[in-house]
C-alpha cells in the first residue's frame, strides 16, 4: 500500500525539419521532424511534481540524471500544481521551456495557440508500447496528427471515511446534495474542469439532458451544470488543488466525503485513516498526461530523446511508482523490483502495481473522461448546436467559488 507521494503546488546542428512555421498566436506550426541530428546542450521542462525528478527531492529518486549523462542535454525543471497554471506559465514565457507535461485540460489549448509542434512518434520507440487505449485520443492528436507521446493517467474517485458516512456512498450525486447527512463536509477539486464532474452527474441523473461527453455541453447543458455546482457551494468543506491539503482535511475530519485520486486514498489508509474509494457506475473524470514539444524549442533533438527516456519502461516505472498512478508504458508493468524503488510505494513488484492503478485494464478505462479542453466545436460531434468555450467555463468557476 502506498505511504506517501510527492506532490507540490511545486551542436547547433538541429533537427532536420522539412520546414520551419511560426509558433504561437495560431500560427502555422513547424512541420514533423523527419530526422534526429546532434544534441544541443540544454533543455527546459515544465513538468507536473514527481514527473522529471532529479534526485533534488531525494537521492533515491532521479531518472533526470542518467539522461543527462547518456546525452548530454542539461536539465532544468520548472513546475506546476493545476493544468491552469501550466497554461497560464507556457503563455507568460511561450520560448522559455522546450517540453511540458500536459494533461488534455492543457493539451488543447497549447496546440491552439500554435504553441506545440506535431510529433513524429517514429523517432520515439518507446511509442511502439504505450497502451494502445491512450494513443490517438483528441487531447494528444489533432485532425489525425500526433502532438505528444503519452505518459500515464489516472481517475477522478469517490472517497469517504468510513467511520464518518454511513451508508457508503454509491454516486456522485451522494456529494451534490446540499441537504444531505455529509453537507458542509464535500471535499472538491479546486479547477474549472471540475465543471465536467457535474456533468457526469447530471449524465446519469437527468437524461433529458441528453449529455454524451462532460467536455461537449452546450449552453442549456452547460447551464445546468454550473447550476448543480452553485447548490452545491454552501455544502462544500474545502476546495482542494494540492494532494496533501485534502489529506489534512481527511485526517483531522474537516471533511468526510468527495472527489480525490487513488493515491491520496492510499496514502490516507497506510496512515490509518479509515477511508475508502471508488468508482461509481456512472464513470468518472480522470487524467491522461502527454509529452509534448516546444514549437520554438532550440533544443528538438533534446526533446525528442527526452520524450523517449521519459516514456521508457523503466523511467515510466519509476515515475508510476513515485507519482501514484498507471504508467503509460505496458513494459513498464514488466520492469523488475530492482529497477524501481518498491519501498517507496510499498508495492513489491510493478506487476502489483499496476494491478492496483488498472494499468492494463482497458474496461476499467472505458467510462473515464480523460480531462479535455472543452471548445466551441461540439466533441461530442454535434454540429447543429455550438458548446461552451473553456474559457467561459473559467468564467463560471470563478462565480461558483465566490458564491456569486
Amino acid at each position: 500500500m502506498i505511504h506517501r507521494r510527492m506532490f507540490g503546488v511545486a551542436a547547433s546542428a538541429a533537427l532536420l525539419i522539412a520546414a520551419c512555421g511560426g509558433g504561437s498566436g495560431g500560427s502555422p506550426a513547424p512541420s514533423m521532424a523527419t530526422e534526429l541530428g546532434a544534441n544541443e546542450t540544454a533543455l527546459s521542462v515544465l513538468a507536473w511534481p514527481g514527473y522529471a525528478e532529479d534526485g533534488t527531492s531525494d537521492p533515491a529518486y532521479d531518472w533526470v540524471s542518467s539522461f543527462e549523462k547518456e546525452t548530454g542535454c542539461q536539465v532544468t525543471v520548472d513546475t506546476f500544481g493545476t493544468s491552469d497554471e501550466a497554461f497560464s506559465k507556457f503563455n507568460a514565457a511561450p520560448e522559455k521551456y522546450d517540453v511540458i507535461s500536459a494533461s488534455g485540460d492543457a493539451s488543447n489549448r497549447l496546440v491552439a495557440g500554435g504553441y506545440m509542434q506535431p510529433v513524429n512518434v517514429d523517432l520515439v520507440p518507446s511509442y511502439a508500447e504505450i497502451f494502445p487505449d491512450l494513443k490517438d485520443k483528441p487531447y494528444n492528436t489533432f485532425d489525425g496528427v500526433h502532438y505528444g507521446i503519452p505518459h500515464g493517467r489516472g481517475a477522478n474517485l469517490l472517497m469517504w471515511r468510513k467511520d464518518q458516512v454511513s451508508p457508503a456512498p454509491q454516486h456522485w450525486a451522494d456529494m451534490f446534495d446540499p441537504a444531505g447527512p455529509n453537507a458542509g463536509k464535500y471535499s472538491v477539486y479546486d479547477a474549472a474542469i471540475y465543471i465536467a464532474d457535474a456533468a457526469v452527474v447530471l449524465k446519469a441523473t437527468q437524461p433529458d439532458l441528453k449529455i454524451t461527453n462532460p467536455y461537449a455541453l452546450d449552453e442549456a447543458q452547460f447551464k445546468a451544470a454550473v447550476d448543480l455546482l452553485k447548490a452545491q457551494k454552501p455544502a462544500v468543506g474545502e476546495y482542494w488543488d494540492n494532494y496533501q491539503k485534502q489529506i489534512d482535511s481527511f485526517t483531522n475530519g474537516n471533511t468526510n466525503m468527495g472527489t480525490t485520486w487513488q493515491i491520496i486514498a492510499g496514502t490516507l489508509q497506510a496512515a490509518g485513516v479509515d477511508v475508502d474509494a471508488i468508482k461509481p457506475d456512472e464513470g468518472a473524470t480522470g487524467w491522461s498526461d502527454t509529452w509534448m514539444i516546444n514549437s520554438k524549442t532550440k533544443s528538438p533533438n533534446c526533446a525528442y530523446r527526452f520524450l523517449n527516456h521519459i516514456t521508457s519502461a523503466p523511467v515510466n516505472a519509476q515515475i508510476a511508482n513515485y507519482f501514484g498512478e498507471a504508467p503509460g508504458n505496458s513494459k513498464s508493468c514488466e520492469v523488475p523490483a530492482s529497477e524501481f524503488v518498491p519501498e517507496y510505494s510499498g508495492f513489491k513488484t510493478m506487476a502489483e502495481l499496476c494491478t492496483y492503478f488498472h494499468a492494463g485494464d482497458t474496461a476499467y478505462w472505458e467510462n473515464i473522461y480523460y480531462w479535455t479542453t472543452p471548445v466551441a466545436q461540439c466533441l461530442d460531434g454535434r454540429t447543429d448546436v455550438k458548446c461552451v468555450a473553456f474559457d467561459e467555463w473559467i468564467k463560471a468557476w470563478t462565480e461558483i467559488r465566490s458564491g456569486s
